[in-house]
């Protein structure tokens, strides 16, 4: 089990391991060995080639229903781009899914490893898993209400199903600690918030303004989560809070109420898998 600790031990990777070899390598008679000088043009012209060619990332499905039909054509015909609202509502749906399923893997961490950090509780843990799900839910009617279908793999819920597999990676190995498991979430955190913040600006401009004030509480709930999930990783590499760094739930820039723990909330069924757009994000 991985420990909160670093260590050193048997890591051979860096040059100064082998002084003798080092040394032979980078003697002249061995250039030929190390690479010739040059340039990368040859690369820079195949990538070039693959992006003239290229097609797009997927599209966005058509509504499947008459309602919806009806719905998508209505806001088109006033100027409305409601193709690019739903693809980021498709966007925020998958990240909040794997996001239930990260906060799943680190509570599986918590259960096993005793020592964490002093101000993460596993029912603060808990209670940000359920507002990630709820969240979900909230996409999901936000879906169905503009007529579209919250099932599809849009193509920016595809492109960031394939930015989030490395986080998944990480929450997911068993060898993690639970620092190295809160630097992933962290950068998450920080993503989740730039798309709500994204996602607010886009439904303002649609005129969904039944729409806003669901996502506007989600992200106050993504400030505390930063805020949160940040002072803990702080706290588990013993970083000592600075002027102008987040304490452990600390609230440096953010809401009010930001750093307060979440409260409880009544418990929400994870999403089903066939409902995720994220590409092998799952854990």
């Amino acid at each position: 089990m991985a420990q909160q600790t670093e260590h050193m031990g048997m890591n051979r990777t860096g040059v100064q391991m082998s002084p003798l070899d080092t040394a032979a390598m980078q003697r002249s008679e061995n250039i030929p060995i190390r690479g010739a000088p040059g340039d990368e043009r040859a690369l820079q012209d195949a990538r070039e080639a693959y992006i003239v060619d290229a097609d797009a990332i997927g599209s966005l499905p058509i509504p499947g229903t008459v309602a919806g039909a009806v719905s998508v054509g209505m806001h088109m015909l006033k100027g409305d781009r409601p193709q690019i609202l739903l693809d980021k509502l498709g966007e925020r749906l998958a990240f909040e899914r794997t996001g239930t399923r990260l906060y799943d893997a680190l509570l599986a961490k918590c259960d096993v490893m005793q020592r964490g950090p002093a101000g993460m509780t596993r029912d603060h843990v808990a209670d940000i898993r359920r507002d990630e799900a709820r969240h979900f839910l909230l996409l999901k009617e936000a879906i169905e209400s503009l007529g579209g279908d919250p099932t599809a793999q849009t193509p920016s819920a595809d492109v960031a199903g394939i930015e989030a597999q490395g986080i998944v990676q990480v929450l997911g190995d068993p060898r993690t600690s639970l620092a190295q498991s809160l630097h992933a979430l962290l950068t998450a955190e920080l993503a989740d918030r730039a798309g709500w913040e994204t996602l607010i600006a886009l439904a303002g401009e649609a005129g969904q303004d039944d729409l806003l004030a669901g996502f506007t509480l989600a992200l106050e709930d993504e400030h505390r989560h930063l805020a949160l999930v940040q002072g803990w990783y702080h706290e588990a590499i013993g970083l000592t809070p600075v002027s102008g760094m987040l304490p452990p739930g600390g609230s440096a820039g953010l809401p009010p109420d930001a750093s307060m723990a979440p409260t409880s909330t009544p418990d929400v069924t994870t999403p089903l898998p066939g409902t995720d757009g994220m590409r092998g994000a799952d854990i």
